[in-house]
């Protein structure tokens, strides 16, 4: 996820390491913040597999920062992972929402397209966080109001998500 948001956000643009960190917070912080100590190991990774460039520029105040930029193989390798999610990206929701944040750098109506027919699979297999044996455990049927609340807001979610999906799949299918 962390790589995949790296790539995605120097896409857009060159980022220097600290608005680079600043950005992946923002997308992903309130579950999981960005350590300096695990992006700039994933950014040296990734510069090593010639998937980004650094270059240094004058600071306006301070150091030199160094200016990270996407290569070509750098794009290459995006556009891949957005084709191509692993299914921990599909099914884990904090993942997804990184792949949707980059998803428009498909330029593939029908690939975009597919790699949401993947996450509407998903959400429409019966699940839930409780079971009665191997049945799950709709809200209605519970007694403790903790664990209705998890699945009613779970439900509102998903009925949310799916609406979503299927209007999008359908201009996707429209526009390949």
């Amino acid at each position: 996820m962390l790589e995949l948001a790296i790539l995605g956000f120097l896409y857009d643009a060159p980022l220097h390491g600290y608005e680079l960190r600043k950005r992946i917070t923002a997308l992903t912080g309130h579950v999981r913040p960005v350590a300096e100590s695990t992006l700039y190991p994933a950014i040296k990774r990734l510069e090593q597999a010639g998937l980004l460039e650094r270059a240094t520029e004058p600071g306006a105040v301070a150091a030199p920062r160094h200016v990270l930029t996407l290569t070509d193989d750098g794009r290459r390798e995006l556009r891949r992972r957005l084709a191509e999610p692993v299914q921990r990206d599909i099914t884990d929701e904090n993942r997804w929402f990184t792949v949707l944040a980059f998803l428009r750098h498909l330029d593939d109506p029908g690939a975009q397209a597919a790699v949401l027919r993947r996450r509407l699979a998903f959400l429409e297999t019966p699940s839930s966080f409780f079971y009665e044996g191997d049945r799950p455990v709709r809200a209605e049927e519970l007694d403790d109001p903790f664990r209705r609340g998890i699945l009613t807001v779970a439900r509102a979610t998903s009925e949310a998500e799916l609406a979503w999906l299927h209007t999008t799949i359908d201009s996707l299918d429209e526009q390949a």
